[in-house]
């Protein structure tokens, strides 16, 4: 054996610690409209958002009194999946409700 393949007998090799960085979060925005229903949107977001009773009316309210209200956070790919499947939803029940992404 050489010298320098005794100097690293016994050694460990470890790769360097990686950075992950976390993923980017989406707000899931729902915009109100002049047809869809105040109960449906309590639907959705009861279904789609797993929202209890009491905080699925209030984000309801804040759509109606305010133009819009935030259902979650989410990363991209969970957020975009919601959109559609709010979108899906509303269309099966004739609705426009219309949802979409914010980065936060």
């Amino acid at each position: 054996m050489s010298r320098s393949q005794k100097e690293f007998e016994g050694s460990v090799l470890t790769d360097k610690k990686q950075e992950v960085d976390e993923p980017s979060l989406y707000k899931v925005i729902l915009h109100n409209d002049d047809y869809t229903t105040m109960d449906f949107v309590v639907l959705v977001l009861e279904v789609i958002f797993h929202k209890n009773s009491l905080e699925a009316n209030r984000i309801m309210l804040n759509v109606h009194q305010q133009g819009v209200g935030m259902a979650g956070v989410y990363p991209r790919d969970v957020a975009e999946t919601k959109v559609i499947m709010v979108h899906e939803l509303a269309r099966q029940q004739e609705f426009p409700l219309k949802c979409s992404i914010e980065k936060v």
